[in-house]
């Protein structure tokens, strides 16, 4: 039945001279998408409307689904086109429309016009009351309630018309590509996965590194985060996931700094090397999962001390959620079933009896001290020997 798709969108609406640009991003976009499904498709823009009209067979299911997880769709109409907008045309295939989606169900309705074609004969809200009276006088199971209907009748008129009542939520936010891109620091737990769905939400391309410690963590750990990538990048696009050997530094601090201070040290190290491949990638900004005071490391005088060193801004979407509030988020975006696999990334490898909780950056930096001799040569050598895996 249903051949084509009104896509609608919210905050992109309220942009001034530059809208169009958000307009072509998200275009783009709903074509990246669709380039995945079966099927051949056409996508335009009109006056705050995005189509898309299948050009051969598709599976609506499908299609569904990857429009859904396009930033900047606020919601999805299914729409029947009606080539002859005439008048008389316009109320009988809307009345069939009706009939085809509900049949003989007694329900309450209301019509809602939309006149994007100024120059169409009939003002909205007289299309709104002529459109109703005649599918009142057309079915006998119907009636009318203004303030709320069981349907919203959709008729929107451009060139051509469009009816619709059913609006699928979409995944909101805004077109991938209009905010700037940043480097997502990504392990295998349930938070970063969620951090990098959340910024790119906003606009934001990603790319991600990960540590990895051999032997400490397993091939199953580093195939554990591709796979998290991958869930990610359904929504956030094309990721270049950045594999860094961790071992050699990890070990380096383990033997020479004290163990309650391991976390932060290696958390400092790790921000370090993700900040020289996010400016080497054209990242602006640093992504992590930390949520305040959930663990050793994310107390607020330990966040402190770890962005001291850096001086690209970090963003932390999940800073305020409680546990539950991101795994609900991590359920929602598929992410939940892959993080809680049982294999060790390196941040948990090495995590000392009792970590300090409230550390002092002078104290922090004065065990650095005594990493200076080699951990510059090691951090070089990690950066040499990045394997960067494209995930599409």
């Amino acid at each position: 039945m249903y051949k084509a798709f009104l896509l609608r969108y919210s905050e992109i609406g309220i942009k001034g001279k530059n809208r169009y640009m958000f307009e072509d991003a998200l275009k783009n976009q709903v074509k990246f998408a669709l380039s995945k499904v079966e099927g051949s498709f056409n996508v335009s823009k009109e006056q705050g409307r995005i189509f898309v009209e299948a050009e051969s067979e598709f599976d609506f299911d499908e299609v569904i689904t990857a429009l859904k997880r396009v930033f900047g769709v606020a919601a999805i109409c299914p729409v029947v086109v009606i080539d002859d907008n005439a008048w008389d045309n316009l109320t009988v295939k809307v009345g069939d429309y009706v009939e085809k989606v509900y049949g003989n169900q007694e329900i309450t309705f209301k019509v809602e016009a939309r006149r994007g074609n100024k120059n169409y004969p009939i003002p909205s809200p007289e299309i709104c009351a002529k459109m109703g009276e005649y599918l009142l006088d057309r079915f006998d199971n119907l009636k009318v309630d203004v303030h709320n209907p069981k349907v919203r009748v959709h008729v929107e008129i451009r060139t051509k018309a469009y009816v619709y009542s059913d609006v699928i939520k979409g995944a909101g936010g805004m077109p991938l590509g209009t905010n700037g891109k940043a480097m997502l620091l990504l392990s295998g737990g349930i938070d970063s996965p969620v951090a990098g769905y959340m910024i790119a939400k906003r606009g934001v391309r990603i790319d991600a590194t990960y540590f990895h410690a051999p032997p400490y963590t397993s091939d199953r750990a580093k195939q554990k985060v591709v796979d998290l990538a991958k869930q990610v990048s359904l929504y956030a696009g094309p990721i270049d996931l950045h594999v860094v050997n961790f071992t050699d530094i990890q070990m380096y601090i383990y033997d020479k700094c004290p163990h309650d201070e391991l976390t932060i040290i290696m958390r400092r190290y790790m921000m370090r090397i993700a900040q020289t491949l996010a400016e080497k990638n054209n990242c602006i900004g640093l992504i992590t999962g930390e949520s305040i005071g959930q663990v050793a490391s994310q107390t607020m005088q330990s966040l402190v001390t770890t962005d001291a060193v850096c001086t690209m801004p970090v963003y932390r979407p999940v800073i305020g959620f409680d546990k539950q509030e991101i795994v609900e988020i991590a359920e929602k975006i598929g992410t939940f079933e892959t993080s809680i696999l049982p294999y060790e990334d390196c941040c948990t490898t090495f995590v000392a009896k009792h970590p300090v909780t409230k550390p002092s950056l002078k104290s922090i930096e004065k065990s650095e001290l005594k990493l200076a001799e080699d951990i510059d040569r090691l951090v070089e050598e990690a950066l040499k020997t990045v394997e960067t895996i494209v995930i599409k």
